[in-house]
């Protein structure tokens, strides 16, 4: 059994200073749609991605006509890693991206170079799992251990699940693919890419009892994202861009089909703050995330 004993990490998402709610007109299914960029689809917390955790609220989402759209970032916000919010530590286990699985039942193929472990239930989804760890010199291994440099995580998240009141059913297909270098002792600092998408169908009944159906896609791409290992300071990327995009659709009874989708593009530039472009349906703002724990803001 390889085990790591998770911290707590009290502040897991990044809120605006201002709010920003979308404009509709009356009888419109636009304001539906408001709460499906607040949430990210069940189980997708399961894989490797940067929206928060605290945005898998672990059952489908409800369309809600009086939801407000709070002007942070979607899905719930960041995830720690990605803004200053894990401890600094070395080693395969420890600090931002270490590995945060417990892993058992797990068995190492010599042919594939990976570890693939049994499948677990996760509020009634599947999740598979599969990782490869290798050392400084790209030697395949059993198992993480203190030469351990570079691990690869692959995660697939399936299957279907209701609202605890009945009205809503969503089947959803997730995954992601994240490599992590840099995590042998001695390294001074860690490099992060990979990618993960999600989709979520959904029928139901809106809170008034009108059927529906939607869909939702969401995901990101990390691309050369580095985290310096210095102790005794914040330890938060100073390299590298991450791109989170999700897409929603609602066709509710005796209304027409809507469709919005939103992008967000973090770059990483060797300051303490980050740059954040937001686009929602071709708008566009440019907006700054001061590193670590600040609270973003817009122009």
């Amino acid at each position: 059994m390889i085990r790591r004993t998770f911290g707590i990490v009290a502040a897991a998402a990044i809120a605006a200073t201002a709010a920003c709610s979308d404009s509709t007109s009356p009888g419109s299914t636009s304001p539906f749609l408001v709460a499906a960029f607040l949430s990210t689809p069940a189980g997708f917390s399961s894989t490797d991605n940067s929206f928060s955790a605290g945005g898998d609220a672990g059952e489908p989402w409800m369309p809600d006509g009086s939801a407000r759209d709070d002007g942070g970032m979607m899905g719930g916000g960041l995830r720690p890693e990605f803004f200053g919010g894990i401890p600094a530590g070395r080693g395969w286990d420890r600090g931002p991206f270490g590995l945060g699985e417990i892993l058992e039942n797990c068995t190492f193929s010599s042919t594939t170079g990976r570890v693939s472990c049994a499948d677990v239930m996760r509020r009634g989804l599947t999740v598979s799992r599969s990782f490869a760890f290798t050392d400084a010199a790209g030697t395949a291994q059993a198992a993480p251990n203190s030469s351990t440099n570079t691990i690869n995580e692959q995660v697939v998240v399936s299957g279907t699940v209701k609202r605890h009141d009945g009205d809503v059913t969503s089947t959803v297909q997730h995954n992601s693919d994240r490599t992590v270098s840099g995590l042998a002792s001695g390294s001074t600092q860690r490099t992060v890419n990979g990618a993960s998408k999600g989709t979520e169908s959904s029928t139901g009944k809106t809170r008034d009892g009108t059927a529906f159906t939607a869909s939702r896609v969401v995901g990101d791409t990390t691309t050369g994202l580095v985290i310096p290992l210095q102790d005794g300071h914040p330890t938060f990327p100073t390299a590298g861009t991450v791109i989170r995009e999700m897409t929603a659709t609602i066709n509710v009874d005796g209304k027409d089909p809507v469709t919005k989708s939103r992008r967000e593009v973090v770059t990483y530039d060797g300051t303490s703050t980050a740059k954040v472009v937001i686009t929602k349906d071709g708008a566009t703002k440019n907006c700054t995330l001061p590193l670590p724990f600040g609270r973003l803001q817009c122009q």
